[in-house]
């Protein structure tokens, strides 16, 4: 009796240590997933056509691009003109309402001087090369601004004040940015946006 006493408790108890370490496992598995995606990486999906070409967005998330998005370098380095960049709502667009994140490209780093010149951009007084992701066509206007609240920040010369980034999407005739509202402070960039990996047909680095 002893003998089966003794058996019964070690099945017992490799039971309860096999569903222990499942248990432990899958908080470990969480944890480590939440960790990961406010520190590291995350996935984000693409809702508008601001970014066209080069990223194809949709308010359907099952039919849009969707990226993976490096939280972690600018943690380590400064962002850089080109980059992408996802970002969340700065003071002014918060004041009107918005409060999702927004993606676009940098174009103008902190110090630099900008301005809007025959539907295109200069940077300190030099125009700025785009076509490797932006269509001859586009021409870089204020006139998208007319849901702004204010003055189109780009309708005068604006010197990029310290910490900050002016942004914008690559579909300029559809896209409400930089222009518009202003900079992106250095502290709401959320990460850089670096790999698309849907739809399937179109994985690859986003330069």
């Amino acid at each position: 009796m002893q003998n089966q006493v003794s058996d019964n408790n070690s099945a017992q108890q490799s039971d309860n240590s096999w569903f222990a370490e499942l248990a432990r496992t899958v908080v470990l598995s969480i944890v480590l997933a939440l960790g990961i995606r406010t520190f590291v990486a995350e996935a984000r999906w693409i809702p508008s056509g601001s970014m066209e070409p080069t990223l194809n967005g949709t308010p359907d998330q099952w039919k849009a691009d969707k990226i993976i998005v490096d939280k972690l370098k600018y943690r380590f380095s400064r962002p850089q003109r080109g980059d992408i960049v996802v970002f969340s709502p700065t003071q002014t667009l918060q004041n009107e309402q918005y409060k999702d994140a927004f993606i676009k490209r940098i174009v103008a780093l902190p110090g630099e001087k900008v301005q809007l010149k025959d539907g295109q951009v200069y940077i300190n007084n030099q125009p700025l090369k785009e076509l490797s992701y932006l269509s001859s066509e586009q021409r870089t206007e204020i006139d998208v601004c007319t849901s702004a609240a204010q003055q189109a920040y780009l309708a005068q010369t604006q010197t990029i004040p310290p910490d900050s980034y002016l942004v914008l999407g690559d579909n300029r005739n559809s896209s409400y940015d930089s222009r518009c509202w202003g900079v992106v402070p250095r502290e709401n960039i959320i990460g850089r946006a670096v790999l698309r990996f849907w739809p399937l047909n179109n994985i690859g680095g986003l330069n």
